[in-house]
């Protein structure tokens, strides 16, 4: 396998090669200032400038490594002053409403127009769909870098063991989980974050979408009190009876480790970033025993969340070009199949996914494109970080008893109203 996807890369390098030959042709030369993510993703970037750099040594690059948070608060600031900083920066999607309605980001469809070219459709729907305004549909105003989506993950020989069927709706995710609390005692049924905040509403989301719930509709108004919404917050809340005690204060350490030990039967939540090694005999006791699925819908067909971070140009760069022209090929098929073979990031693209050499080494590629292409996106309000924090405190009230779940859909409901208003 290994050497299989050493050819790839040779051939992507090749492939590469080709398109960026005059990609970018000027003399002149240019620095490009990137506000980027650390970790994996820093180190992405890194490989895709160093590899745009090789065929256009005009062009030099000044790449910030910063944690979430702090390219968000440093990138609102420096946007909103005017000052042409960068040239390109990394968004979190629910973020992007507020730098697309701003004004700070440049429109991509009049960069395609004037280059001759349009949006590649070898794109993933919803994921290219976050980078516009409005959503889906609108004007894009950044292209879609990482394919971050929520997954489930479930062990095929317990189910094959009590005869349970491919679980299809969350129906049959609480029967299972029943079945192992009675005959597995060894064997947690079912893990999540409950942690109050981003963690549990992350985990909630994909129940409350697939039962016909939501937190805003599409015209911005809060529906989070619904009939819809208590049949999603009453099943969530019958389902972590069978979580282990003390969920209340899980993060996604323990879910992890939970699931690689084997101590766990299913996951509602799990993450590309999660599972790299789920398949490694040296870190994991669930060898060849784990599926990655997209979730299983209810009254509505599978709805994960979906997490892409975007990559735009603001509209004060100076190098608005050059800018376009890396933005290209930094989300190029060619550079995401070496991105996602060399660092591991989920790509954007259907082509990737589809790709037999990075199924082989990605196991879970299928069940990723699935979850992509049925993503649901947060809502896109600036207030979404408020609205998160809002609901995510009262749904672990119910989950630790304190509130009944219509108490706390009134609670949310209440809060997030003065939020939105």
């Amino acid at each position: 396998m290994k050497n299989r996807i050493v050819t790839v890369i040779l051939m992507t390098l090749v492939t590469l090669s080709a398109w960026a030959s005059g990609a970018a042709e000027t003399d002149e030369s240019v620095t490009l200032t990137i506000a980027g993510r650390d970790g994996s993703y820093g180190a992405a970037m890194q490989l895709a400038a160093a590899a745009y750099q090789e065929e256009n040594p005009n062009v030099e690059f000044e790449i910030l490594e910063l944690s979430g948070s702090a390219l968000f608060e440093q990138t609102v600031v420096d946007l909103r002053s005017g000052s042409a900083s960068y040239d390109v920066v990394l968004i979190d999607d629910p973020n992007a409403p507020q730098y697309m309605a701003a004004g700070w980001l440049t429109d991509l469809d009049e960069m395609y127009a004037a280059a001759g070219a349009e949006l590649d459709s070898d794109f993933i729907g919803p994921a290219a769909g976050v980078g516009q305004y409005p959503a889906n549909g609108g004007t894009q105003y950044a292209l879609p870098h990482v394919g971050n989506v929520e997954l489930f993950a479930y062990r095929t020989d317990l189910f094959e063991r009590h005869n349970l069927g491919t679980p299809e709706r969350w129906d049959d995710i609480l029967a299972a989980a029943e079945v192992f609390d009675a005959r597995e005692p060894d064997i947690t049924p079912v893990l999540f974050r409950g942690t109050k905040g981003n963690p549990i509403v992350t985990g909630f989301l994909p129940i409350l979408w697939a039962f016909g719930g939501n937190v805003l509709d599409a015209d911005g108004d809060v529906v989070i009190n619904s009939a819809d919404s208590l049949a999603a917050l009453e099943f969530f809340l019958e389902l972590s009876e069978y979580a282990p005690e003390g969920v209340a204060n899980y993060q996604s350490a323990q879910v992890r480790d939970a699931l690689y030990n084997g101590s766990g039967a299913m996951a509602i939540e799990v993450w590309p970033g999660w599972i790299g090694e789920i398949n490694n005999p040296d870190e994991s006791a669930v060898v060849g025993k784990m599926q990655i699925a997209a979730h299983p819908g209810q009254v509505r067909g599978s709805s994960p969340m979906i997490g892409i971070w975007l990559a735009g140009i603001p509209e004060s760069s100076e190098n608005k070009d050059t800018a376009f022209d890396f933005l290209r090929f930094l989300t190029s098929a060619e550079m995401q199949r070496r991105i996602a073979s060399e660092i591991g990031v989920p790509p954007t693209r259907v082509s990737v996914h589809q790709d037999p050499e990075l199924q082989d080494a990605y196991f879970w590629y299928p069940a990723q494109l699935d979850g992509l292409q049925n993503g649901v996106a947060r809502p896109r309000t600036n207030s979404w970080a408020e609205i998160e924090a809002a609901l995510g405190n009262a749904l672990q009230l119910a989950l630790i008893g304190d509130l009944s779940a219509t108490e706390a859909l009134d609670t949310a409901e209440s809060r997030i109203m003065e939020i939105v208003r």
